[in-house]
């Protein structure tokens, strides 16, 4: 069984530590203590309290069969005649979309604008990572 210290649960939710040691002690999210007499959070508990925190589908979203859907601020945007490439910050992580200059302007992203990275890939790859 998978238990993650309050620094590395904080890290995979993308939030401070200070905010779920403040979720451990509202009894939002369940926790337990090492051998050490350190907080720990079970690694189902976590799963579940992610997925109870997934925002809702954007506003105007409409009907999609896209699911992942990352907002966060643009960091950059590089155009040329034809195509453009745009840096998006959501989080901590950072999404690149190869678009047409058309839709760049149409949508007039610009550094410093909120967007919503969708992502719809037939192709994920997944990694074990250790906590």
């Amino acid at each position: 069984m998978t238990h993650f210290r309050i620094s590395d649960a904080a890290e995979l939710l993308g939030v401070s530590a200070d905010t779920v040691r403040r979720w451990i002690d509202g009894e939002r999210l369940p926790a337990g203590r090492d051998e050490h007499g350190h907080r720990v959070v079970d690694g189902a508990d976590l799963a579940a309290f992610a997925r109870s925190r997934a925002a809702a589908p954007e506003a105007g979203s409409g009907d999609s069969s896209a699911r992942n859907r990352l907002r966060g601020i643009v960091t950059a945007v590089v155009k040329d005649t034809v195509m453009a490439q745009v840096d998006i910050q959501a989080g901590p992580f950072r999404i690149v979309s190869l678009m047409s200059r058309e839709a760049v302007d149409e949508l007039d992203l610009e550094v410093g604008s909120v967007a919503v990275a969708v992502v719809k890939s037939t192709t994920v790859v997944v990694e074990r990572s250790e906590p």
